[in-house]
C-alpha cells in the first residue's frame, strides 16, 4: 500500500460476530487503530453497553454512513486525533472572545 512506512500495516475493516458482548469489546479495543465500529442491533441498552467502553471516534448503529456535513469525523489511537467538520472540528480554528457591554 503506498504511503505506509516499513513495518506499518494498513488498517483492516472486517465483520466479526460474537456471542459474549465482553469477547466483542475486548477484541475492539486491543487494536491500536481507532477509526469507528459498527454495530448491528436495535436494543438501546446493548448500544450503551457496546459503544462506551469502545476507544473509536464514530460508532454506527445499524446503518453504514458515519460521515456528513454536521458529523464530527475523526478517530483515537494510530487513526488520528481531533476532529474535522462540524461544530467540534472548528474548534482547533476559533479564538474565543468575550464582550461584554454596560447598556445603560
Amino acid at each position: 500500500m503506498p504511503g505506509l512506512v516499513p513495518g506499518d500495516r494498513p488498517p483492516v475493516a472486517a465483520l466479526a460476530p460474537f456471542h459474549i458482548e465482553k469477547e466483542a469489546i475486548i477484541r475492539a479495543i486491543v487494536t491500536e487503530y481507532g477509526l469507528a465500529a459498527f454495530l448491528r442491533t436495535q436494543n438501546p441498552r446493548r448500544i450503551y453497553r457496546l459503544s462506551r467502553p469502545l476507544q473509536l471516534g464514530m460508532v454506527a448503529v445499524y446503518r453504514a454512513k458515519v460521515t456528513g456535513a454536521p458529523i464530527p469525523f475523526g478517530g483515537m489511537k494510530q487513526s488520528g486525533i481531533g476532529r474535522e467538520g462540524a461544530r467540534l472540528g472548528m474548534r482547533a480554528f476559533m479564538e474565543v472572545k468575550y464582550v461584554c457591554r454596560d447598556l445603560a
